[in-house]
């Protein structure tokens, strides 16, 4: 779902006042603690932008879970939105099914090891016209040809 380079103005930001990209993200957002979503920040949302879109996912669970596990699916959020506090879900938002079964977030819960989480914003279009508790496979469908931008996000987390 990479934007077409020739529209994609290349500078939508995704950061976390709660750690920084590639380092490990804290206790109290794992799945089997406290299970709240980070704080996320964004700037730079296309000035054409019409909805944001967020995924959070675990590629590292290919093994030995053979898919990449999803953990957060958040789409229709007001492209004017520069925060989304800590366990929390912009107005207007919705939220999708994840790979534990639940709408809304999930938190990190590697079983083996350390795994690699990404954060991943869109910046689209226009606005989904997607079923409440949709997947992220829904969304990627859906998103398809109408993303204008993306940013990514990535921490670590290990049992």
């Amino acid at each position: 779902m990479v934007p077409d380079e020739s529209d994609a103005s290349g500078g939508l930001s995704l950061r976390s006042p709660a750690f920084d990209d590639g380092t490990e993200i804290p206790r109290q957002y794992g799945y089997t603690n406290q299970n709240t979503s980070p704080p996320l920040e964004i700037e730079n949302v296309p000035a054409n932008a019409e909805s944001l879109a967020l995924v959070m996912d675990d590629p590292d669970a290919l093994e030995p879970a053979g898919k990449v596990w999803d953990h957060w699916v958040v789409w229709n959020v007001d492209p004017a939105t520069a925060h989304i506090e800590e366990g929390d879900v912009p107005a207007g938002a919705d939220e999708g099914t994840n790979s534990y079964g639940q709408r809304g977030y999930g938190g990190p819960n590697p079983p083996d090891g350390e795994h690699t989480y990404r954060f991943v914003l869109y910046a689209l279009d226009t606005e989904l016209d997607l079923e409440p508790g949709a997947t992220k496979s829904h969304l990627e469908r859906f998103v398809e040809g109408h993303v204008l931008d993306e940013a990514r996000l990535t921490g670590t987390y290990a049992p």
